[in-house]
């Protein structure tokens, strides 16, 4: 068994950006705030699909180039390889839990060098 509470962990960022409630040995588990104006850069998974449960607010998010507006209450699956970007468009903070699963113990993360409005490119 393994417990644990939010208000134990940190923001990357301070008060925002990701925080991991939890590192395998199967998920990958935590809690991610976008404030307004910010994104978060397009990447995608080797192996790993990471979903997303709004809690709060609204994110435009771009799966492979294509906006998808996501707001509370909302599930997001990306699969391995579906390249995505969050960019917090609203005048409220965003915040969601998110899972990467199956954990990896190497980093399973690639950044891709793309912005909405670009034409998008699948690699």
């Amino acid at each position: 068994m393994y417990i644990t509470n939010e208000n134990d962990h940190e923001y990357r960022f301070g008060t925002r950006g990701p925080k991991y409630l939890s590192k395998g040995p199967n998920v990958d588990m935590g809690i991610v705030v976008i404030g307004v104006g910010e994104e978060h850069p397009c990447h995608k998974h080797v192996h790993q699909e990471e979903s997303f449960l709004v809690l709060e607010g609204e994110c435009a998010v771009y799966v492979d180039g294509e906006r998808v507006l996501i707001q509370q209450g909302d599930y997001l699956r990306c699969n391995p390889g579906e390249a995505h970007l969050f960019k917090n468009e609203s005048d409220k903070s965003f915040k969601a839990v998110f899972t990467k699963a199956p954990h990896s113990d190497t980093k399973d993360s690639v950044y891709i060098d793309w912005k909405p409005g670009e034409k998008f490119i699948k690699k």
